[in-house]
């Protein structure tokens, strides 16, 4: 199995640390990390610049003292200082080659797992029942999926849990409304999503305006919270309903394992939580509802804001539903909590997570981490929407860039004299809902970005099909080689003697320490980047390295590399959620 560069060179770091200034010294963060300019090697470690304030001595003589204490002869180049504290190093060429060796038909590429895996739960995608998944749920589905992949890849119990919305007096209205509207029911052929959608606006309109409607919807509430057997068969059915039409973008996305545990999961446990948060002297009652005031937190006017975990009707909101699950979660074993929703919940989280520390279910040794995104923008600078004003159906959204997809692969065969390939609808969909996976996936989840099909899927730049179409070429050079898919790694040597060979190398036996970025950092656009970094680089190397033309050892050496690129990319697009088509 292969070595990730900075696994191998942070022990060794770790360890000169010690052998240079004592065992009692504590190695710094930060011990090593790639340098931003290949001059000065591959990575560099500041750690003498922090440890000049603890030890009070120069940086440089320092750096020094570590550089001579490090025992990296077999893995990288003698040290380089320099000043003001750093020590540089730059991998040695028979390291680079032993592993990209043992890459070599190796499905995981040489990266090993977690040396302590964890049970993770990742909550991502959230829809709302009666209502049509729309393009606010792209960013949430597509980065919690891809964080999902990659976790699990690296060897942690990951469970992904979808949040659904399927609770609150928004049933109720939509249940007695259609109960005079429908006294038939909502069954029956030919009702979709779309049909409960109007029925919700008509129903809120109602609600609004007309008090007796008002105090009948709420007593519907009533109704479905107990158990009454008309109202839970008519929630049922939206429910099925909703969850149906949500599978089908869910299956156009390629998104598997996603268990759905809805806010009405949680509701038997609300009570105890409001109980157990009184019984811990942390509940104080303003307004007749029962609130959690948190150090740190302050409306607008500056006044202490409260996190309300029941209302004064005695009610409860999302902040009780989202305590339980963080408390169930827990119990169930999970150490590390993720929930990918958008930045405008920011506060919430940070809210939740303080009061569930408080209150004793959420120990420091567990992690909870707010995933925040960004808008999807339209071209003109606003939130992404129909030409007539309406939010973007999610399945719309995909169809188009399916649609897109297909006629560029149909003028693109037309264009080259081809027949238009028999698989186009299949190669269609990989190239279309890739290009929009990745559109997203490789800008910082943070901020906003402008959707732009045009963008998307253009082969030149940092886009989905301009990977695919690499892999695609790498694939083609495979198979006109006749190469064995997956020879064995004793009959495979690797020989790095131009300068591409190596660039090319040292970004393959980087992707081990890339993945572990991506998860300290919950940043997918940290894999985007390294695999577009990785198809320009195995560009020039193609440019200037004959592969198939060459001499039969340097032929085979050049292969290996064409082989493991082609593993990395689609090992890569496919921790993103992206298919490679085999031809474009």
């Amino acid at each position: 199995m292969a070595d990730s560069p900075l696994r191998v060179l942070r022990a060794r770091v770790g360890a000169g640390v010690a052998t240079a200034f004592g065992s009692d010294v504590e190695p710094p963060d930060g011990l090593v990390v790639p340098t931003s300019d290949p001059r000065h090697g591959d990575y560099t470690c500041p750690a003498a610049m922090s440890l000049a304030r603890t030890l009070r001595r120069p940086p440089h003589e320092l750096a020094e003292r570590l550089a001579a204490a490090l025992d990296v002869g077999d893995v990288c180049e003698p040290p380089e200082v320099v000043r003001p504290g750093f020590v540089n190093l730059r991998l040695r060429r028979p390291w680079l080659e032993s592993q990209v060796v043992a890459m070599v038909g190796d499905d995981r590429l040489g990266i090993g797992p977690v040396a302590e895996p964890v049970r993770v739960v990742v909550d991502y995608s959230g829809p709302n029942v009666a209502k049509q998944m729309h393009v606010g749920h792209l960013r949430s589905t597509i980065i919690g999926d891809s964080l999902c992949n990659v976790l699990e890849f690296l060897g942690h119990d990951v469970e992904r849990v979808n949040h659904l919305g399927d609770w609150g007096t928004q049933f109720g209205m939509l249940i007695a409304h259609v109960e005079d509207v429908r006294p038939g029911g909502l069954g029956g052929a030919g009702t979709e999503v779309e049909d409960l959608e109007a029925l919700y606006r008509s129903a809120n309109a109602r609600f609004t305006e007309d008090a007796a409607f008002r105090d009948r919807a709420r007593q519907r509430v009533v109704d479905l919270q107990s158990g009454e057997p008309t109202a839970r068969a008519a929630w049922q059915w939206m429910v099925d309903l909703s969850m149906a039409r949500n599978q089908e973008v869910y299956d156009l996305l390629g998104v598997r394992n996603l268990v759905t545990r809805g806010e009405s999961s949680y509701q038997p446990l609300l009570a105890d939580v409001v109980a157990e948060l009184e019984a811990a002297g942390l509940v104080v009652v303003d307004d007749g509802a029962k609130c959690v005031f948190v150090e740190g937190f302050t409306n607008k006017a500056g006044e202490p804001l409260p996190l309300i975990v029941q209302k004064a009707d005695g009610g409860y909101n999302y902040a009780t539903t989202d305590l339980a699950a963080l408390r169930s979660r827990v119990e169930q074993g999970a150490r590390r909590l993720v929930y990918v929703t958008d930045a405008g919940q920011a506060q919430h989280f940070a809210m939740v997570f303080a009061v569930a520390a408080r209150a004793g279910w959420l120990p420091p040794e567990i992690e909870a981490a707010h995933v925040a995104f960004g808008l999807v923008l339209g071209e003109g600078g606003g939130r992404l929407r129909t030409r007539s004003g309406d939010t973007v159906r999610l399945h719309d959204l995909l169809d188009e860039a399916v649609a897109r997809a297909r006629e560029f692969l149909v003028e693109r065969a037309r264009d080259r004299g081809e027949p238009v390939p028999a698989d186009v609808d299949e190669v269609a969909r990989a190239v279309g809902v890739g290009a929009v996976k990745y559109g997203d996936l490789s800008q910082n989840r943070q901020s906003n970005y402008v959707f732009s099909y045009d963008r998307m899927l253009t082969l030149k730049g940092n886009t989905a099909p301009y990977l695919q179409y690499a892999y695609a070429r790498i694939r083609s050079i495979l198979r006109e080689a006749e190469r064995d898919p997956s020879p064995a790694p004793e009959a495979v040597t690797v020989s790095l003697a131009e300068p591409q060979e190596l660039d090319l190398a040292r970004r393959l036996v980087a992707m081990g320490d890339v993945l572990e970025r991506v998860v300290d950092d919950y940043l997918p656009s940290h894999l985007s980047a390294h695999l577009y970094e990785l198809a320009q680089a195995y560009h020039q190397f193609y440019e200037h390295c004959p592969v198939l033309r060459a001499e039969e050892a340097v032929r085979r050496s050049r292969l290996a590399l064409c082989e493991v690129t082609a593993a990395s990319l689609r090992r890569g697009l496919g921790l993103l959620g992206i298919e490679v088509p085999e031809r474009i």
